[in-house]
């Protein structure tokens, strides 16, 4: 009897073992070299305009804040 229970729990261990685990580690260092490889150009690339874009952005927001002070100085009070 407990042989039987003991080649039940054995043989899916040997099964994962043999085929899943190595696929397994094979995927996992696979990625985590891609991850440690850095952005590609292309992800530079619209990192940096996007970088851009939130500078210009922030900029208009300065500028809009000044014309609103001296428009309407007490527009930060109503919010």
């Amino acid at each position: 009897m407990s042989e039987g229970i003991i080649a039940l729990i054995i043989a899916p261990l040997v099964i994962f073992m043999i085929f899943v685990a190595p696929i397994w580690l094979i995927l996992y260092y696979r990625s985590k070299k891609q991850v440690n490889q850095g952005l590609s150009a292309e992800e530079y690339a619209m990192m940096q305009q996007l970088a851009e874009s939130a500078e210009k952005m922030s900029e208009r927001l300065q500028t809009l804040e000044a014309i609103l002070d001296s428009e309407a100085p007490q527009w930060r009070n109503r919010a």
